[in-house]
């Protein structure tokens, strides 16, 4: 077993799969950095085209889907884990860590973790 794989099994918060299409943006660069694969309240993975920079720092922003409202724009800092190839030519994941997130988002952010799947 990889060294990422186990530190994949050993997360503390579960992972909701984002079941909706959500392409996290830079918001220094602005541009997108990938598409969102699963997320929780400490961390997620996300599928890019290219290799993050190992252990970077980036702000980002993503929209959150919320029933019977429009969708909503949370921004976080997070910090790359890990990264490797996807059995997908030309597919990148890459694991991050939340390190900043303000009480308001993280609020939305619950708030879509705690919607049924």
């Amino acid at each position: 077993m990889s060294e990422n794989i186990a530190s994949m099994d050993q997360r503390r918060a579960l992972r909701k799969h984002a079941n909706f299409s959500a392409v996290v943006t830079d918001v220094i660069s602005g541009q997108p950095m990938g598409h969102l694969g699963n997320l929780s309240a400490t961390g997620m993975l996300l599928i890019s085209s290219h290799a993050p920079r190992s252990a970077a720092i980036y702000q980002i922003s993503l929209s959150l889907p919320s029933p019977g409202r429009l969708p909503q724009i949370i921004e976080v800092g997070i910090q790359e884990q890990w990264h490797e190839e996807a059995a997908s030519p030309g597919q990148v994941w890459s694991g991050y860590r939340i390190v900043a997130i303000d009480e308001a988002d993280a609020a939305l952010l619950d708030a879509w973790l705690d919607q049924p799947a």
